[in-house]
């Protein structure tokens, strides 16, 4: 598993920061909820089996991490999902996908 947990605002500025160098891929994730299982499983599995080495990956648990959950989406102007992947580049939203849309095919599909 190649991703890091951020849990404060000053991480999550952090990758904000960093976007403008690197893109950034966060997962908003339920850890009490069936789809957001298994959206953790397709990012696991995309990292294990095609990552894009370029880009740095972030894990956000939605309710132990609220805050930065919702500072993320006022932040990327999305509304708040979990599961929910976004790809940050530039400190903008670039692309976002949400429930059972977020797939190793699809991650495959606009970070290759």
């Amino acid at each position: 598993m190649d991703w890091k947990e951020i849990k404060t605002l000053e991480e999550w500025n952090s990758i904000l920061e960093n976007s403008t160098k690197r893109g950034q891929v966060i997962l908003k994730h339920s850890t009490t909820c069936p789809v957001s299982a298994n959206a953790l499983q397709e990012y696991n599995d995309y990292l294990e089996n095609t990552p894009n080495h370029d880009l740095d990956y972030t894990l956000v648990k939605v309710i132990e991490s609220r805050a930065v959950s919702n500072k993320i989406a006022e932040d990327m102007n999305v509304k708040h999902e979990s599961p929910q992947i976004i790809f940050v580049k530039d400190k903008s939203k670039y692309w976002t996908a949400s429930h059972w849309a977020v797939t190793t095919e699809h991650m495959s599909a606009v970070l290759n």
